[in-house]
């Protein structure tokens, strides 16, 4: 059984910083790409940030680039989204992502989800 679980979520002050973790099972990490989406209340859920399986390539939303920043531990099979500046509109539930396909990674289309850790941004 896959599991994919987020954690690192909270409430922080506008312009603070938080890191996510996505703890991976029953899957070969590795081989897997991996990506982070958000979807804030009364939203869709919107792509933030992926890496590939090899850690060589990363993507952004343009709204986030500069402030935040995917990684991959493929020993602790853990992929984790560093946050900084944060500010009120990036308040969301933020789930992690997992796809072996190349070409689904690249369409976005992602086989497995967690269940999402809420970052809440606010003074």
């Amino acid at each position: 059984q896959v599991r994919l679980v987020e954690s690192g979520g909270g409430l922080v002050q506008p312009g603070g910083s938080l890191r996510l973790s996505c703890t991976t099972s029953g899957l070969t990490f590795s081989g897997n790409h991996m990506a982070w989406f958000r979807q804030a209340p009364g939203k869709e859920r919107e792509f933030v940030a992926g890496i590939l399986a090899s850690g060589t390539t990363t993507m952004y939303k343009d709204s986030v680039k500069g402030r935040c920043t995917i990684s991959r531990d493929n020993a602790k099979n853990t992929v984790y989204l560093q946050l900084s500046s944060l500010q009120p509109e990036d308040r969301a539930t933020y789930y992690c992502a997992a796809t072996d396909n190349h070409r689904a990674f690249w369409a976005r289309s992602f086989d497995y989800w967690g269940q999402g850790t809420q970052v809440t941004v606010s003074s």
